[in-house]
C-alpha cells in the first residue's frame, strides 16, 4: 500500500526512496519508480538506538528534503528526525510532536481506507500498486519444487495472515477448495512463509496441492504468483502482493473489512460473511465462534474465481 503513493510523488517530479525492515528489503525493490531501499534492521518491540542513529547518518548524507512517515509509533518517526530531513509528515500518535513538524490529524470518516490515509499524507491519490516480477524466474522455481505446469492453469492459495486466527479461513475450506480445482483439472500450490508452515501442510495433507510454505524467500513469491492464473488469499499481505502483480485474487475476510484494506486491482472479489459482529477487527474472535470465516465456503470461493473468469461457469 505505501507503493500507492509513489506514482503521485513522482509525476510531481519527486525521486522517491524507502526506508523499510529487512521482512519487505527485497519486495520493494520491485516497485517501480522507487531509486533507492534502505534498510532498518531493529527486531519488533525493540529500541535499537545505535541502528536508528547509523541509518540516519547515511540519510543526512543524501540530503533528503521530505520525510513521510507511515506507520503511527513513535520510534518510526525517529530515524527521519535524526537525519535531520526538514520536512517530517505523519498522523498525530504517541507523543511524536517535535519528531514530526507536519503534523495530520486523521479523519477516519473521510478516509476510510488504509490506503487513502496513507496518500493524504503525501498530498497525492492512491495508485493501485504495482511489484515488478519475473515469469521465467517463476516457471523455474515451480519446476525446481517439482511442479512442471504444461497447459495447465495454476492456482495458488495463501492461507497465512500475520494478524492471527480471526483473518484466516481455515485450513479445511483451503483443502476442500483446493480438491475441487483439481477435479477441474488445474493445479494448486500453497504459498506462505515458514510462520505458514503448519497450514501449508494442513492443506497439502487434505488435498493434492504443492505445499510451497517456508519454501520460498518473499521476492521469489513474487515471481510464482506472476505464472498463476489467480490467488486465493485471506486479508493479508500476500493478497495485496498478488493484486500489485497483477493477478485475479479471490480475497477471504473474516473479522476486517474490504471497506478498510481491499485488495487494490480491478481484478479482485471479496467475499465474507455480513453478521452483525462483523467488522469486529479484533485479532481473535471474541464470540468463539469464528461464523465469519467457517459460515464462508469453498464453493463461494469457487463462484468468486467463475467471477473472474478462471473458472468454467
Amino acid at each position: 500500500m505505501a507503493n500507492a503513493l509513489v506514482p503521485g510523488l513522482v509525476r510531481r517530479g519527486a525521486v522517491v526512496d524507502f526506508l523499510v525492515p529487512p521482512a519487505t528489503h527485497d519486495i520493494a525493490w520491485r516497485m517501480p519508480d522507487v531509486r533507492t531501499v534502505y534498510e532498518l534492521n531493529v527486531s519488533h518491540g525493540a529500541f535499537g538506538l545505535r541502528e536508528r542513529v547509523e541509518v540516519a547518518s547515511r540519510l543526512q548524507q543524501r540530503g533528503f528534503d521530505w520525510a513521510i512517515v507511515l506507520p503511527n509509533s513513535w520510534k518510526s518517526a525517529l530515524v527521519p528526525f535524526l537525519a535531520g530531513i526538514p520536512r517530517r509528515t505523519g498522523f498525530t500518535g504517541e507523543a511524536r510532536f517535535g519528531l514530526l513538524n507536519d503534523c495530520r490529524k486523521l479523519d477516519v470518516r473521510s478516509l476510510p481506507r488504509q490506503v487513502d490515509r496513507f496518500a493524504s499524507l503525501a498530498d497525492v491519490e492512491p495508485a493501485n500498486p504495482r511489484l515488478e516480477a519475473n515469469a521465467a524466474t517463476g516457471e523455474d522455481l515451480l519446476r525446481r519444487f517439482g511442479l512442471d505446469l504444461g497447459s495447465r492453469t495454476l492456482v495458488a492459495l495463501c492461507p497465512g495472515a500475520e494478524y492471527g486466527p480471526s483473518k484466516r479461513w481455515p485450513v479445511e475450506r483451503f483443502a476442500e477448495l483446493a480438491r475441487r480445482l483439481a477435479a477441474t483439472g488445474m493445479a494448486v500450490c500453497v504459498l506462505g512463509s515458514d510462520r505458514d508452515a503448519e497450514l501449508g501442510a494442513a492443506i497439502a495433507g487434505r488435498s493434492p496441492a504443492l505445499d510451497l510454505t517456508g519454501k520460498t524467500r518473499l521476492v521469489e513469491v513474487v515471481d510464482i504468483l506472476s505464472v498463476v492464473s489467480a490467488a486465493v488469499t485471506n486479508d493479508s499481505g500476500l493478497m495485496h502482493v498478488a493484486a500489485a502483480v497483477g493477478v485475479p485474487v479471490a480475497a477471504v475476510y473474516g473479522s476486517t473489512t474490504p471497506e478498510f484494506t481491499p485488495p487494490l486491482s480491478s481484478r479482485a472479489v471479496a467475499i465474507g460473511q455480513e453478521l452483525p459482529c462483523r467488522p469486529c477487527f479484533k485479532r481473535e474472535c471474541p464470540l468463539g465462534h469464528l461464523a465469519c470465516l467457517t459460515d464462508t465456503s469453498a464453493e463461494r470461493a469457487m463462484d468468486a474465481l467463475r467471477e473472474l473468469g478462471v473458472v468454467g461457469v
